[in-house]
Order: C-alpha cells, then sequence, then structure tokens
C-alpha cells in the first residue's frame, strides 16, 4: 500500500480535477492521516481538500506578538495583509487589543477584508506588568506560545511575522519572517520547523546562517511609501529629524541624540542658530527610557529639542516632509549584531521626501545609504558631528544629496514590497490548490 502522503497526492490530484469518485474518499483518507500522523495532519487534510475543490479561498494568519504597537516590523506583516486579502481570508493575531481601524491609521493601509483574533497569554499577565518578553521564558516553565502553535493549525497558511520562534507551526503552509535572529538556539526553539524563511535584509539573512544555522529563503525588503505628493510637498527647515521607537532599552539611542546635538551646538554656535532636533517614535507605558529622555529635556528647558510621541501618521509625513537632516545612530558602540539596525525604514522614509540622511555605518544601513552620493555614513560620534556639520554650511549640496537620497529610496517602495509578497504566496497558493507535494 502506499504511503498516506503519496495515497493523499493521487486523491488532490483527483479532486482537484473535480473527479466525482474523490469527494466520498475524503473521509477515509482523514481517517488514513489521523492513524498514521495524528488529528492535526488529517485536519490539515481536510483543510487542503475544500480549497482543492474549490469550495472555498485559502485561509492565512499572520502572527505578531506585538501587533498592538507602532512598529516597522509591524506595518511590514500588515502591509503583507493589505497585499493577501484579496486572493486569502486573512486573520491577524495579537495579544493586546487591537483595532483593525488602528492598524489602517497607523500605516495608512485598506485592511478591510481582514480580521483581528485576540488571543491573551495568561503567563505575560502576571510578570513584567504585562509586557510579552519572550526572555522570560525558559524551559524550566511551560511554553506559554503553545497556544499560538494550536491555533496556527486551524488554517491553510501560517506566517509568523514576530520572529517569534518558540510557537511550532501547525498549518500546511508555514512562513517566518525573520527581522533579526535576536535570541540564540534554546528552549522552545521552533524556527527550523517553518516551510520558508523570509528575510529582510542581507544582514539579517548573514545572521540567521551565522545564529541559528539555518539558510533563508526568500529576500523581501521592508515596504517604505511615505513620498509625498506634488502637493504635500513643503519647504525644507532647520530640522534634524530622528524617527525610531522609544525602546526601552534605549537601542535606538535618542539620549545620545540630545548629547550629540548639544556638542554640535557648542562647537558651532552660529552654525546652529534656527536649527532644532526633533524626536520621533512610538511608545507602551510603562517606558522607563522615555521617562529619562523626558527627564533629560525637562533640565534643559532651553534646548531647541522636541519630543513627540505616538503621532498620527499625517502628522508624521508634514515632519518629513519639513525636515532637511535624518539622524540614525541605531549601532553606534554596539558589539552585539542585534543592537544594529537591522534595515532602516524611517532612513528610507526620510530619503524618500529629500531628507538627507546621516546614519551609524552598520548593518542594513550599508545596503540603503551610498556612502557620499545619497546621504552619508558614520561609526564615531565624531565623524557625526562632523558630516553634520559639513551638511549644515552647504545648503547647496545639501539640497543635491537629498535629490539623490530621493533616488535611492524609490527602491524599496510599498509597490515593490506587495509585487513580492504576492508572487510569493501566489506561486505556494497555486502548488497547494493543484495538489501538488509543497515542499520548501
Amino acid at each position: 500500500m502506499k504511503p498516506i502522503d503519496a495515497q493523499a497526492e493521487s486523491f488532490f490530484l483527483s479532486l482537484g480535477r473535480k473527479d466525482p469518485a474523490a469527494g466520498s474518499q475524503i473521509q477515509s483518507f482523514a481517517e488514513a492521516a489521523a492513524k498514521e500522523s495524528g488529528a492535526q495532519a488529517a485536519y490539515n487534510l481536510l483543510l487542503r481538500s475544500e480549497v482543492v475543490a474549490g469550495w472555498r479561498k485559502p485561509s492565512l494568519a499572520l502572527y505578531d506578538h506585538t501587533l498592538h504597537l507602532i512598529g516597522g516590523g509591524e506595518k511590514y506583516g500588515c502591509t503583507m495583509a493589505e497585499a493577501l486579502q484579496k486572493e486569502f481570508d486573512v486573520t491577524l493575531i495579537a495579544h493586546r487589543p487591537v483595532t483593525l481601524a488602528q492598524l489602517m491609521e497607523w500605516y495608512d493601509l485598506d485592511l478591510s477584508r481582514c480580521r483581528v483574533k485576540i488571543m491573551p497569554l495568561d503567563f505575560f499577565e502576571k510578570k513584567d506588568q504585562g509586557r510579552i518578553n519572550p526572555d522570560l521564558v525558559s524551559d524550566r516553565s511551560e511554553n506559554p506560545f503553545l497556544a499560538v502553535s494550536r491555533e496556527s493549525g486551524n488554517y491553510d497558511f501560517f506566517v509568523n511575522n514576530s520572529m517569534m520562534e518558540m510557537v511550532y507551526p501547525l498549518a500546511n503552509n508555514s512562513l517566518f519572517v525573520c527581522h533579526f535572529p535576536e535570541r540564540q538556539r534554546a528552549a522552545y526553539f521552533y524556527a527550523q520547523h517553518y516551510r520558508h524563511i523570509i528575510y529582510n535584509s542581507r544582514y539579517t539573512a548573514e545572521w540567521i546562517e551565522k545564529k541559528w544555522r539555518i539558510s533563508p529563503g526568500h529576500h523581501i525588503y521592508p515596504p517604505v511609501d511615505m513620498e509625498p505628493a506634488a502637493a504635500d510637498k513643503l519647504p525644507k527647515e532647520k530640522i534634524i529629524l530622528s524617527v525610531a521607537r522609544f525602546e526601552s532599552g534605549g537601542s535606538k539611542q535618542q539620549a545620545e541624540m540630545i548629547t550629540a546635538f548639544q556638542r554640535l551646538r557648542a562647537r558651532a554656535p552660529h552654525d546652529l542658530q534656527g536649527w532644532k532636533l526633533i524626536l520621533c517614535g512610538g511608545s507602551a507605558p510603562p517606558n522607563p527610557y522615555l521617562d529619562k529622555i523626558s527627564g533629560l529635556l525637562d533640565a534643559q528647558p532651553g534646548l531647541p529639542v522636541e519630543l513627540r510621541v505616538n503621532i498620527p501618521l499625517s502628522e508624521l509625513k508634514k515632519l518629513y516632509a519639513r525636515a532637511s537632516l535624518f539622524w540614525h545612530f541605531c549601532g553606534l558602540r554596539q558589539s552585539n549584531p542585534a543592537q544594529v539596525e537591522h534595515f532602516g525604514m524611517s532612513t528610507v522614509e526620510a530619503m524618500q521626501n529629500q531628507c538627507l540622511p546621516i546614519v551609524f555605518d552598520g548593518g542594513g544601513q550599508r545596503e540603503i545609504v551610498e556612502n557620499g552620493i545619497s546621504g552619508y555614513r558614520f561609526s564615531t560620534s565624531g565623524e557625526l558631528l562632523g558630516l553634520t556639520l559639513k551638511a549644515i554650511r552647504d545648503p547647496g549640496q545639501r539640497e543635491l544629496t537629498g535629490r539623490e537620497a530621493q533616488r535611492r529610496g524609490g527602491n524599496f517602495t510599498r509597490a515593490i514590497f506587495t509585487g513580492r509578497v504576492r508572487g510569493l504566496f501566489r506561486e505556494l497558493a497555486e502548488k497547494y490548490k493543484s495538489g501538488e507535494t509543497v515542499t520548501s
């Protein structure tokens, strides 16, 4: 007798050809699959049978344990959901309350065909003020993400956009979106069980192989769509802008930006006349690092530094349009590769607005900013100050480099991202619907 996988493939092919006898075989194949491989295998077979027969379109779950927070990784996942919602029945899985209306407002997306499912995790409700911190999980405790693993088995496609390697995939098709392999292979490590690994930059791919010993398969740069319409363009002002989440550990280094701005003003007070620094980003309470930033600014009320937290997208767009320079420090004086920017969506957003980027020379920023052409990259605080002064003192060159930055930013648009996502998932869905064996 053929193994159940071989029998099932023949069955799927006959079902796809609308063979009248195929429908009557569903129950017997499900029973055989359950006996050989367990109840989940039987359920997966039934799910696929419905799609192959054309009774419904494939279901897809996109999971993100920080979906309730504004961030680049979350935008990546939501943009993927928007791109797929026409051809898939899409569910967004989160652990904290968040609505489609909020997600659409945060990222300027149409997610009207999607739904949100909230799955609270009791483990984190009792620890660390409710934050969902995977570092709190050890092999001495039950895996709190088992509930997500079980839920994944209810869909034809399961996309893990969390970098949450503690979720074991049970769906017929599983994809792991890795923005960076932050944690070591440790307790409940299941990333290697996903059929497909998507990575956001070559820097990330390099560290997936080094740290996890996994070869990633699909490179899709993040979607960036911040270029203003002609009617929305504004005159450039004397603004140095930073856009980054206020991470509780301070990895984006906004405090260091305040210090650098003070040093810049002390070094060249005449050149810095009228210039201000605006620190913009998302945060959720409690956040001791944001409290620290607020304290630094309260202690220096005359310092021209503005703090903008959780602002609407419309306000953020105006800031990009008005700003002349963009700072990004993530990675400066860091030896941990996870603390270096993995890609840099906000850098591209600035570039699309002809805002000249001055960024740390490391990680994914090297894939974005062509040093000396579409912006500047620095390795030390001294280099940062020198490059910033150079840009401030030469407005003509600043404008030319800003135009080159806009040109370069056009390589990372939402349209390009959407095309690549749809192409990948269309290929996987066609194999799934046709009854072909789906391989990684």
